[in-house]
C-alpha cells in the first residue's frame, strides 16, 4: 500500500516538474513579435529579452537586420541605440541597444526592446539573430535555425512568420506613427503567452496533486 501511494505522488511530481520545466525553457528565449507585419510592408518589431542568469544582468543586445530600408528605434531611459548601415546601400544590416552604467535587466526580469522598421523580405519567415551581453561578460548568441524536422534548437533566433503582401506594395504594414498601438497589441501578445506559461504550471500542480489524490485512493482501498 505504501508502495501504491508512493508511486502515485512520484508520478504527479515528475509531470508537475516537466510541465514546469517547459514553460520556463519556452519564456526564456529572445522572441520577436509584430503583430500584422507582412511581406514588403513596415511594421513595429518588439524583442523581448528575459535575463536568464541567477547573478548577472543583461547590459546589451545585438540584432541583426535584413537590410532594411528603415530602421528607427524607440527610446529606453538608460539604454544607447546604434544601427548599423551599409556604406554602399545605407540599408540598415543590426541595431545594438546597450546599458548605461549602472542599468541593465536584472535577475528575473526581462526588457522589450522596439524598432520600427520595413520593407520586410518577401519570404514566408524572417530570422533576426541576436547576441545577449550579461554584466559579467557572458555573451549568448541566439542564432540557431530550426531543425529539418522541425525540432527547435537551444538558442533559436528571433524569428517572425509574414503575411502574404497585399499587392499594393506596402503589405498588411503596420505604420511607423502608430508604434503605441502596436506595442500595445505586443505587450497584450506577451502577457498571453506569460498566462499561458503560468497554466501549464498550474496545470502541472494540478496533476500532481490528482495523482496524489489517486494514491491516498488506492490506501484506502486496499485497507477495507
Amino acid at each position: 500500500m505504501k508502495s501504491l501511494f508512493s508511486r502515485a505522488l512520484i508520478t504527479g511530481a515528475a509531470t508537475s516538474s516537466v510541465l514546469l520545466l517547459g514553460a520556463g525553457i519556452a519564456a526564456a528565449h529572445v522572441t520577436v513579435v509584430a503583430p500584422g507585419a507582412a511581406q514588403g510592408g513596415y511594421s513595429v518589431l518588439t524583442f523581448r529579452v528575459p535575463t536568464e542568469s541567477d547573478a548577472a544582468s543583461t547590459t546589451a543586445l545585438r540584432v541583426e537586420l535584413p537590410d532594411l530600408k528603415s530602421a528607427r528605434t524607440e527610446p529606453i531611459p538608460g539604454w544607447t541605440a546604434v544601427i548599423e548601415r551599409d556604406d554602399t546601400t545605407q540599408a540598415a544590416t543590426a541595431v545594438t541597444w546597450t546599458a548605461d552604467p549602472g542599468v541593465g535587466v536584472q535577475p528575473g526580469q526581462f526588457q522589450q526592446f522596439v524598432l520600427s522598421a520595413g520593407p520586410l523580405p518577401a519570404t514566408e519567415d524572417v530570422a533576426f539573430p541576436a547576441i545577449q551581453t550579461y554584466s559579467d561578460g557572458e555573451v549568448v548568441a541566439w542564432d540557431e535555425a530550426v531543425g529539418a524536422d522541425g525540432s527547435e534548437p537551444s538558442k533559436p533566433a528571433p524569428t517572425l512568420t509574414l503575411a502574404p503582401s497585399s499587392g499594393d506594395g506596402h503589405g498588411h504594414s503596420v505604420d511607423s506613427g502608430s508604434s503605441s498601438e502596436s506595442a500595445s497589441a505586443t505587450h497584450t501578445s506577451e502577457a498571453g503567452a506569460d498566462n499561458v506559461a503560468r497554466l501549464l504550471g498550474g496545470g502541472g500542480l494540478v496533476l500532481g496533486a490528482l495523482g496524489a489524490a489517486l494514491g491516498l485512493g488506492a490506501v484506502i482501498r486496499g485497507r477495507r
